[in-house]
């Protein structure tokens, strides 16, 4: 949000160019959380087309797409298209996006309603999330079928050219509550928890935990499930934020997403690898 599509233009093209970072992530929003609430938000997916045409190594994905949106199926032509684009370096991530809350603020509000887009009940919206994880398997694995869903129908559907690898893009996950766990148990390659409040060590164990529970119920090995999270960097505390990573890491998390500050710095890419990504690789190995 508040930025312009050259700014992250250029720190995506100079990320591509620094095997050190493995992948760059875009938003699912359409209106600002924070700031002028008539600032610049670029529409996500859209923009991920763009910047995967401009890339060639980075993996690429929303943390997360809401799965609100837009109807699953065509969520699926649109990520088979980006993974075309990109050949095969489409990384879907996937949350089930803003639902009804029963107390405190909920930011999904204003947005969604600015957007025609009613909010669902959280059981409603995981249900919802469970469809349409089904619906991209189905697309990216099968020549043509049918679907009678609680809240999709489809006839006929064909999905080609399909993605480039086989069975399709690897599925990560958002979300940290029991019943969204169960379901990451399920059918996640890759759990992603958010950024503050949910990035703490001891928050991110005891969930853990409950998803460590959940792989046992259905006689998965947990391991097979990457964890990810994601810190907001400190460009005047580069120390803290390498800490955190640490910790992180110590924790069991393989997969960290370090998001920039706006407005981005001259060289933001590169100060990731020095300040943050060299040392913590170094200290750990």
């Amino acid at each position: 949000m508040h930025l312009a599509y050259d700014d992250i233009l250029r720190v995506w093209e100079e990320a591509d160019e620094l095997p050190e970072l493995a992948d760059a992530w875009l938003w699912d929003h359409l209106m600002p959380l924070a700031g002028p609430p008539g600032g610049a938000v670029l529409e996500g997916w859209t923009l991920l087309a763009a910047l995967a045409a401009r890339t060639s190594r980075l993996g690429l994905g929303l943390l997360v797409t809401s799965n609100r949106l837009r109807a699953p199926a065509h969520l699926g032509k649109i990520a088979t298209t980006v993974d075309a684009i990109s050949h095969g370096r489409l990384i879907m991530g996937l949350g089930v996006g803003g639902t009804q809350q029963p107390e405190g603020p909920n930011p999904a509000v204003a947005e969604y309603a600015a957007y025609g887009l009613s909010l669902p009940r959280p059981g409603e919206g995981l249900a919802r999330l469970t469809e349409t994880i089904t619906i991209l398997r189905r697309m990216w694995t099968e020549e043509t079928f049918d679907h009678d869903g609680p809240f999709t129908v489809l006839r006929g559907t064909r999905n080609g050219p399909g993605p480039v690898r086989p069975g399709g893009p690897p599925l990560l996950l958002g979300g940290w509550g029991d019943r969204t766990l169960r379901v990451v148990a399920e059918h996640a390659d890759i759990w992603n928890v958010p950024g503050p409040p949910h990035n703490s060590t001891d928050w991110i164990a005891g969930r853990a935990r409950v998803l460590d529970a959940h792989c046992a119920a259905i006689g998965r090995d947990p391991a097979e499930i990457i964890r990810s999270a994601q810190i907001i960097v400190d460009y005047a505390d580069p120390a803290a934020s390498r800490a955190h990573v640490r910790a992180l890491v110590a924790a069991g998390v393989r997969h960290i997403v370090l998001a920039l500050p706006r407005p981005y710095p001259p060289r933001a890419a590169r100060w990731l690898v020095d300040e943050i990504v060299d040392p913590v690789r170094q200290s750990v190995a």
